[in-house]
């Protein structure tokens, strides 16, 4: 039992500071796309349709897989976390390091920094009065849209490699590939908008057996904020 385990008090403790190459974040999102078709068919998941419950099941299990994994237990999964440079928004998933301090191309990260923030968005988008069918891309209601948070700084300001989970509960990959890709051409026809058909998203790779699709797209920012990417990881959870 918990309380018969000894307490241990450690002041000042050290972490190792661990190296790790340049690719290391895409190497991350690979173990992500790995570990979803897993998630999705974990014998002991409810199954849910709500976008906060998933990713609240993903995260957790993300944790484990982790923990059990050779060569990523040294990172951990958060919910909710609020934006480095936006703090009033909150990330819906981030990595940070955990238990160490990891080290990607001169650059620093401790448990109190993420190395890669994550959004994740129901395909269809649910319906409702205050809902908009594009909240993948964008949003009339606001600037709550998936892709849009990325390229406008509200999201991953700090980063410039950022990722997105679709849960895919109807159609099939390519039909959204074709709306999600229709949505940014139509936004780029309009006049100021920030948008164009470089934004578009471009297939990496579909998976039929798993039912996963990896995708990713470019994005220009404004101001000061560097060009990102972001790779797109769509799960069929039916």
């Amino acid at each position: 039992m918990l309380a018969d385990l000894p307490i241990v008090i450690e002041a000042g403790r050290l972490e190792p500071e661990i190296q790790l190459p340049g690719t290391a974040r895409y190497a991350l999102l690979d173990f992500i796309a790995e570990e979803l078709p897993r998630w999705r068919d974990h014998p002991e998941r409810e199954p849910q349709t709500s976008e906060v419950r998933l990713t609240d099941q993903l995260w957790s299990y993300l944790n484990s897989a982790a923990r059990i994994s050779v060569g990523w237990s040294r990172i951990q999964f958060r919910t909710e976390v609020p934006d480095e440079v936006e703090g009033r928004r909150a990330v819906d998933l981030a990595v940070r390091p955990c238990g160490a301090i990891l080290v990607i191309e001169g650059r620093r990260h401790t448990e109190f920094h993420s190395l890669l923030p994550i959004e994740c968005k129901r395909l269809p988008t649910p319906q409702g009065r205050d809902r908009d069918e594009r909240e993948y891309v964008v949003t009339k209601h606001g600037s709550t849209g998936g892709v849009h948070r990325f390229k406008f700084g509200h999201h991953g300001g700090a980063h410039r490699l950022g990722a997105m989970i679709a849960y895919v509960q109807e159609m099939t990959f390519s039909h959204w590939l074709g709306h999600v890709n229709g949505w940014i051409q139509d936004l780029s026809a309009q006049a100021d908008s920030g948008w164009s058909s470089s934004d578009r998203l471009s297939l990496l790779k579909e998976d039929s057996i798993a039912r996963l699709c990896t995708l990713y797209s470019h994005h220009l920012r404004k101001g000061d904020l560097k060009e990102c990417e972001l790779r797109h990881l769509w799960i069929r959870m039916n």
